[in-house]
C-alpha cells in the first residue's frame, strides 16, 4: 500500500484530510494554517494563536474555556507555531477519547471540533469586536519570554544565529515567532485587524484520525467553522536557493564558556525531489545519528566537540550542522568538520554506515504508524511539497538508495556560513 490512506476533500476554505480507523482510542486533530514569511506580519502572526487560546465569544474567560476541555474527557489542546520553507505555520492540536471508551452522551469529535471552530472564528472580543485587549498585552509578554527563552538557551540561538545570517536576504532568516522589537508596537486593534486578514487568506489544513469518516466531519466542520467560501489557498513551493560560492564566516561574542560553531550547508535538495531519499541518507552518514561521521571523528576520535549533528531541512533545502567545542579548538575543529563533508563527497561509505543508517530512518518511519500525530505530519510534508509519497514509498525509496546516490547529493552541497559563537576574550 504505497499510497496514502487519508481522504480528501474541501469545505469552505479547508482542505479535509481524515483517516477512518478504529486502531486508537482518541480523535487527533490539527488544524494547519499557513501565510507567507514575511517582516511585516511574522510577529502579530505569532501572536495570534496565544491570544485565540485564552477563550471564545462562547467562553471568554480563560478558565471556563478551561473547564470545557474538562467536560471533554480532558481533551488535550495546543498549539505551535513554526516555519516550512518560506510559510509561517500555526498548527492548532486537539487530543480526544472516542464516545465508545467512556459513557459520554455528547458525541466529543463533534463537540471538539466545535470548540477549535470557536477558537479560530470565533474568538473573545471587547466591544467593537475587537480582541480582548487584556489578554493580548498579557500574551505579548509571554511571546517576549518564549523569545527571550531562546535567547537564553545558547544552542538553540546559535542554530537560529546560523540560520538567520545564510539566510540573510531570504524570508527564511525571520525566527516563526517574529522579532523582540516589533511586540511592544503591537495593539489590541492592530491585531484584530492582522487576525482578520489572516483569516482571509491563510491556507487552511484540517486533518482528523481515527473512528470517522470524511463525510462526517465535513457535516460537523460545516456547522463548527464560521470561513468565508472561497478555493483553499496552495502553498507555493520555496526555491531551493545556491549559494554564490564564497563561505561567509560569522564570529559573534557573548559571556559563554563553551563555544558554538554551527554551519549551514545549501544541499540544492528538497522534499518533492526524486534525490531526497539519498539525501536523508546524506545527512544520516553526516551527522544524523550517534554512529555518523562527525559524532565519531569530531567529538569521539579527535575529542574536539562536546556534541556534534547536522539536522536537515527538507523544505528549505538546507543542512545545518551544530557542534559544541572549547573555544581555542576553533580552527582544528572547523578543518575536521571540513573533512567529513569532503570524505562525503567522495563516496566512500562503509556497509556499516549504510546500514545503520537506513535501519535508523526505517524505524523512525515504521515508528510514524503507532501516532496518529507523527502521520499527520508525515502527510502534511505532500500538501506542502505537492508530492505524494506515502511513508511505505519513502521506506522502499530510502532502501533502494546507492552510495553514489548519496555522493551525487554530496557533491550539490555547498557550504555557505560559518558561524562561531564564543566569548568576548581576545585569543
Amino acid at each position: 500500500m504505497s499510497k496514502s490512506q487519508f481522504q480528501r476533500g474541501q469545505l469552505h476554505r479547508i482542505r479535509l484530510h481524515v483517516l477512518p480507523t478504529q486502531r486508537f482510542k482518541t480523535f487527533s486533530i490539527s488544524l494547519y494554517a499557513g501565510l507567507p514569511l514575511k517582516e511585516e506580519t511574522v510577529t502579530p502572526v505569532a501572536l495570534i494563536p496565544f491570544v485565540l487560546r485564552r477563550g471564545t465569544a462562547a467562553t471568554p474567560e480563560t478558565i471556563a474555556f478551561r473547564e470545557r476541555l474538562d467536560d471533554l474527557y480532558g481533551a488535550g489542546f495546543g498549539f505551535d507555531v513554526y516555519k516550512r520553507g518560506h510559510s509561517q505555520i500555526i498548527q492548532f492540536r486537539m487530543d480526544v477519547i472516542n464516545d465508545r471508551f467512556v459513557s459520554s452522551t455528547t458525541p466529543l469529535l463533534s463537540a471538539s471540533l466545535k470548540l477549535l471552530g470557536e477558537v479560530l472564528t470565533d474568538p473573545a472580543t471587547d466591544e467593537g469586536n475587537r480582541l480582548r485587549a487584556k489578554y493580548v498585552e498579557a500574551e505579548k509578554v509571554t511571546l517576549r519570554k518564549r523569545m527571550e527563552a531562546i535567547v537564553n538557551d545558547k544552542i538553540r540561538y546559535a542554530a537560529e544565529r546560523c540560520i538567520e545570517e545564510m539566510c540573510h536576504d531570504e524570508p527564511f532568516r525571520l525566527h516563526a515567532l517574529g522579532q523582540m522589537d516589533d511586540i511592544a508596537g503591537i495593539t489590541a486593534e492592530s491585531l484584530t485587524a492582522m487576525y482578520r486578514q489572516w483569516l482571509s487568506q491563510a491556507a487552511f489544513d484540517l486533518y482528523v484520525v481515527g473512528d470517522t469518516t470524511l463525510e462526517e466531519v465535513k457535516q460537523i466542520v460545516a456547522r463548527a467553522f464560521r470561513l468565508d467560501g472561497g478555493e483553499p489557498s496552495p502553498y507555493t513551493s520555496t526555491p531551493v536557493e545556491s549559494t554564490p560560492g564564497k563561505v561567509r564566516t560569522i564570529i559573534e561574542s557573548m559571556d559563554v564558556s563553551q563555544g558554538k560553531l554551527n554551519m549551514g550547508l545549501r544541499i540544492n535538495t528538497a522534499y518533492g525531489d526524486d534525490d531526497y531519499p539519498a539525501a536523508l541518507l546524506y545527512n544520516g552518514i553526516l551527522g544524523g545519528y550517534p554512529h555518523s561521521k562527525l559524532f565519531l571523528n569530531v567529538r569521539e576520535k579527535a575529542s574536539l566537540a562536546y556534541y556534534a549533528a547536522s539536522r536537515l531541512d527538507g523544505h528549505k533545502g538546507i543542512c545545518t550542522i551544530q557542534s559544541g567545542i572549547e573555544i581555542a579548538n576553533y580552527d582544528k575543529a572547523t578543518d575536521i568538520i571540513q573533512k567529513q563533508l569532503e570524505s562525503m563527497r567522495s563516496g566512500h561509505y562503509s556497509e556499516l554506515e549504510m546500514s545503520q543508517t537506513k535501519a535508523m530512518i526505517a524505524n523512525h518511519l515504521r515508528e510514524l504508524k503507532d501516532s496518529a500525530n507523527e502521520m499527520i505530519s508525515f502527510d502534511f510534508n505532500t500538501v506542502l511539497s505537492g508530492r505524494e509519497r506515502s511513508a511505505d514509498e519513502l521506506l522502499q525509496q530510502v532502501e533502494a538508495v546507492t552510495a553514489e546516490q548519496i555522493a551525487a547529493v554530496a557533491r550539490k552541497v555547498e557550504l555557505d556560513t560559518i558561524y562561531f559563537l564564543r566569548d568576548g576574550k581576545e585569543e
